[in-house]
């Protein structure tokens, strides 16, 4: 990778990071915090607090998106930021459990997950992108073994509101980051092409596969954390020491991770991969469920969670960022990263409606189940090709004579191109191709007008 990428990806990560830190410092302790607010005894309004954040993330993904293909990039999430920061500090007011839920809906609202992924892959090389991807799902992923250690501890010493308004101040925190540390990307599309990519984006089998994905693996993880935390405190561990579990389950799945992100890459195999972790987590669940244990086989069935997860985050949004089409890369990342969030809702929703009704082992075996769906779904996709390691990104000006009208269709349709960028305002045109196979004497008479 060039050093600009490497900066957009560090970056990038760490703007990822900091929201992400902020976000799950709720979810390890509110469930147990819920207790404490009028009305949280009632464990479906506690799974809507919790999953609130995901409905307006669900809402609002694609707009943004959409958005900021035409107006930018960085504009939408400096917005998405500070609406984030707003529902933070809303969450320091909140004594009652309608007024935590109206916070996390705020929170949800800054939903700019869709335009800070098409921002890092604006900013990086087709055949690098799965490296980027896989460096912010590794930063999710450590925020998230950050959070399960640190915020029982903050919690004991800053209480509730404490973690909210930590939450609101890392939100604002990462606008700095965005606007001194995250390269400008390059110039926008021009208006008609990014306007009309909802239209021209075809339902890619392999997309709604990938959505799917992420949507149950959110359903999953929001469900299980609405019961384990309880499910801990009952087994004999107080919430202040949470992390002794945490801790040492998140730092070894990480280093079950690595190797597994390393083979799909390197070999450009991501589907065994995929199906695999995919399984483990199935497996997971189905033990949950089956044998109600103790501390230290939540610990041992916890750590194949999270490795499962690791490797699943980092590798789904890699995988849609390379079948999205650059003209219409927030809308389509945009639609994924809708599904996630609105898995975010209904596993809180769904977590505390059965955990209310039927207790712990039926959200297990439940998400055993969903991921059984998913696994017949992943059985089925098939995994990119490596031409993906044979393109080559080329730039062309375009004569003064050459009509743009259509000129973006005539070269998407030359043999060898696999995608094409018309920057009007500039007069040129961007095009991805297959090395050693493109028809670059086609491409040449379109741009210069030659007949």
């Amino acid at each position: 990778m060039s050093a600009a990428e490497l900066r957009a990806g560090a970056s990038l990560a760490g703007v990822y990071g900091l929201r992400m830190l902020g976000l799950f410092f709720i979810l390890p302790i509110f469930a147990v915090h819920a207790k404490l607010l009028r009305g949280g005894e009632d464990l479906f309004l506690v799974g809507l607090a919790i999953g609130g954040y995901g409905l307006a993330q669900g809402l609002l993904q694609i707009p943004f998106g959409m958005a900021s293909d035409r107006w930018g990039r960085k504009s939408l999430i400096y917005i998405g930021l500070v609406v984030f920061a707003a529902g933070s500090f809303l969450g320091i007011a909140a004594d009652d459990i309608w007024t935590a839920i109206a916070a996390r809906i705020l929170q949800g609202a800054g939903a700019i997950n869709s335009v800070a992924m098409a921002l890092a892959a604006d900013l990086t090389r087709e055949q690098h992108r799965t490296k980027i991807m896989a460096m912010i799902g590794a930063t999710i992923g450590l925020m998230f073994a950050l959070s399960l250690v640190a915020a029982p501890v903050l919690y004991r010493y800053i209480g509730m509101g404490g973690v909210f308004a930590l939450t609101g101040l890392l939100s604002l925190l990462a606008i700095a980051v965005v606007k001194y540390f995250v390269p400008d990307p390059p110039p926008r599309l021009e208006h008609a092409a990014a306007s009309s990519a909802g239209r021209a984006i075809r339902l890619d089998a392999e997309l709604v596969r990938l959505n799917a994905g992420i949507f149950i693996l959110h359903i999953v993880l929001y469900a299980m954390f609405v019961v384990v935390p309880p499910m801990l405190v009952v087994a004999g561990l107080p919430l202040p020491e949470h992390w002794k579990l945490y801790l040492p389950v998140v730092l070894g799945s990480f280093v079950l991770m690595v190797p597994a992100i390393l083979y799909a890459d390197r070999r450009s195999r991501p589907k065994p991969v995929l199906v695999a972790a995919v399984a483990l987590l199935m497996a997971v669940e189905g033990a949950l469920a089956a044998i109600g244990p103790g501390i230290a086989g939540l610990a041992g069935l916890m750590l194949g969670f999270f490795a499962a997860f690791n490797v699943l985050e980092a590798m789904l949004p890699a995988l849609v960022s390379r079948i999205a089409p650059a003209h219409g890369r927030g809308f389509v990342i945009g639609v994924y990263n809708t599904t996630q969030t609105l898995g975010v809702f209904f596993g809180g929703l769904l977590g505390g409606t059965i955990a209310q009704h039927s207790g712990p082992g039926a959200v297990f075996a439940t998400c055993a189940v969903l991921c059984g769906l998913w696994l017949a779904a992943a059985a089925g996709m098939r995994g990119p090709g490596r031409v993906v390691n044979d393109l080559s990104s080329l730039t062309f000006s375009i004569a003064s004579g050459v009509n743009l009208e259509g000129l973006r269709d005539a070269l998407a349709a030359v043999r060898g191109v696999r995608e094409a960028e018309v920057l009007a305002e500039h007069r040129i045109a961007r095009l991805k191709v297959v090395s050693g196979q493109w028809d670059e004497s086609s491409v040449r008479k379109l741009v210069t007008g030659e007949v």
